[in-house]
């Protein structure tokens, strides 16, 4: 039955085949505020996220563990499509379904009552539409104001804030205010990715538009935010300010741009203790690649596409300004990248500093450390038949898989 889901699902993430469909052209997003001045990004954990100085146990590996000593152990399954995983600073994990929903789990214990639903505004009938993820304000606790990313009826992306109703077990779907629309000219490369990263600004991912080869240039213009890794502060105006630090806020390009030449990442993270943010980027018809900003990056980085596919020419022989990615594979180890999360578990201090990440097709994982001589290596670490579409933490630094089938595991200890 693999085949038959995959061919259904037509690689919820991939999207590398060509589609025929009429192209709409983007209109502007919400008007944006421009920000007073505002300092450089400090490299410091978003509030909802505890860490503590690690202890000498705790220094980054410079070599990967014994995989064979670790397994993944099913924490919940029964979910619908599940695409997404993420928590609030508690002991809940939030698991986002493709649907339009939001399921809770605590203690093991799936709850059968969604945190949120929207279905009624999800369109999700292409296989990369949805609602795609979501991510807790870093003083969630406080205000009880989170965000998702979804593709509506007619397949365009909002980015929303809701926040918990009266009863903070459960959130508020009256309460969503837009804070941004983007047409969409395809129905695929959606991307779909939000985090706040270590300066507490929201981040947003966006694909090119999806059908092949970014037919519209999306990936290298800068009058568009589709292929883009967006940047935006959501507490200083509504519906965002820019923050003046943005490497476009002057002119140049939409000032929410932070960085560029992106077909469709599919999940991007921030280390929680350096800062550091990786993104995966799903590839057209050869590699898959892995980006990386290091902490302090003034943003500005163009990652190639189209021009480049991984670190190959794909419309272009041109290099300069272009930045590869540090890790790729080709398709003859998988077809479609999910990017994944940087270890910091005290439980797992043998994997600490170690990104992992995996391929939705074949159920590879891989791991990427950077080794004493400043060189990122990367090895296999597991062969799954995981449809691997996320991976997260909770709020201990535990990690976790995303099964599109249903489930949700945790990386643990063998023993």
């Amino acid at each position: 039955m693999r085949w038959l889901r995959f061919a259904l699902l037509a690689l919820v993430v991939s999207g590398c085949s060509a589609v025929a469909t009429t192209p709409i052209p983007e209109t502007a997003s919400p008007t944006s505020i421009s920000s007073p001045a505002l300092p450089a990004p400090t490299i410091s954990p978003p509030a909802s996220v505890t860490v503590t100085e690690a202890p000498a146990a705790m220094s980054p590996v410079t070599r990967f563990p014994d995989a064979q000593g670790y397994s993944w152990k099913l924490v919940t399954e029964g979910l619908n499509q599940p695409l997404d995983l993420q928590h609030a600073g508690d002991d809940r994990l939030f698991i986002v379904e493709k649907g339009g929903t939001i399921r809770v789990v605590e203690g093991g214990v799936l709850r059968p009552k969604p945190f949120l639903d929207i279905r009624d505004r999800v369109g999700s009938r292409g296989s990369e539409q949805g609602l795609l993820g979501l991510a807790f304000h870093p003083l969630f606790s406080a205000n009880g104001f989170f965000f998702v990313n979804y593709t509506d009826l007619k397949g365009n992306t909002v980015v929303s804030r809701f926040r918990v109703s009266a009863d903070p077990a459960y959130a508020d779907p009256g309460s969503e205010r837009i804070i941004l629309q983007v047409p969409q000219p395809y129905p695929n490369h959606n991307g779909g990715a939000l985090a706040f990263g270590p300066d507490a600004m929201l981040y947003i991912g966006l694909g090119d538009g999806g059908a092949e080869g970014d037919p519209l240039g999306n990936g290298q213009r800068l009058d568009t935010l589709l292929g883009k890794i967006l940047r935006v502060d959501v507490d200083s105006a509504e519906p965002y300010a820019i923050p003046a630090n943005n490497p476009f806020a002057l002119g140049g390009g939409r000032p929410e741009i932070w960085a560029y030449g992106l077909r469709n990442p599919w999940r991007f993270s921030f280390d929680p203790r350096t800062g550091d943010m990786f993104v995966g980027d799903v590839g057209q018809d050869k590699w898959e690649e892995i980006d990386y900003l290091a902490a302090g990056s003034p943003g500005g980085t163009n990652f190639g596409w189209n021009l480049r596919e991984g670190a190959h020419p794909y419309k272009s022989e041109a290099t300069s300004g272009l930045t590869d990615p540090i890790a790729e594979y080709s398709h003859a180890e998988g077809c479609s990248v999910t990017g994944g999360v940087v270890v910091r578990s005290p439980s797992l201090p043998e994997w600490n500093g170690i990104y992992l990440f995996g391929d939705y097709c074949s159920g590879r994982i891989w791991g990427l450390l950077r080794d004493s001589n400043g060189a990122w290596q990367k090895q296999v670490l597991y062969h799954t038949d995981f449809s691997i579409v996320s991976f997260g933490v909770d709020s201990k630094g535990e990690v976790y898989l995303v099964d599109l089938n249903g489930a949700i595991y945790r990386l643990e200890r063998v023993g």
